[in-house]
């Protein structure tokens, strides 16, 4: 990974932010000590499962939303 002084950045933060857009990454540095990192932010397209992922995988019953018995209620209920 690239480093940058802050100084640089401060000249030239187009360049910088344009070569992150391209998919790079930096590490900012102050007086020889690393304080920030610029890197580009991952797409939240990528994080979507695609719709059907499980599709066959299981069945959902006939009685799914059917109310609970009286002694599964009460347990969470507190009865």
């Amino acid at each position: 990974m690239q480093k940058v002084s802050i100084d640089e950045f401060q000249q030239y933060p187009l360049k910088y932010l344009n070569q992150v857009e391209a998919g790079e990454s930096f590490i900012i540095i102050q007086a020889d000590k690393e304080i920030a990192e610029l890197k580009p932010i991952q797409s939240a397209n990528k994080l979507v499962r695609p719709f059907g992922l499980c599709a066959g995988e299981f069945t959902v019953p006939d009685d799914f939303d059917a109310p609970l018995p009286e002694d599964i209620l009460n347990a969470f209920e507190g009865g």
